[in-house]
C-alpha cells in the first residue's frame, strides 16, 4: 500500500504520537521508508509508523469573532 503513495506530499505518524509533514515519500522497501522534506532527509523504519496520511484537500479555518 505504502508503494502507492511513492513521490507524494504525506504526513507519517509515529507509534510515540509525533508526526513530520510536508514531506515526500521518495523510495520503499521492507524494513525502511525514505523520507525528504525542505530541510532533512529522513530514513524511517516501517516498525516505529503508526500512520501515513495523504491531505487531498486543504481544510478550512474556521471564523473567528462574532458577526453575520
Amino acid at each position: 500500500m505504502l508503494a502507492d503513495l511513492k513521490g507524494q506530499k504525506v504526513a507519517v505518524h509515529f507509534l510515540d504520537g509525533t508526526s513530520v509533514r510536508d514531506g515526500v515519500l521518495e523510495e520503499l522497501d521492507e524494513r525502511f521508508v525514505k523520507y525528504r522534506t525542505e530541510y532533512q532527509v529522513l530514513y524511517i523504519p516501517i516498525t516505529s509508523i503508526r500512520a501515513v496520511a495523504l491531505e487531498t484537500k486543504e481544510r478550512e479555518r474556521p471564523r473567528v469573532g462574532f458577526g453575520q
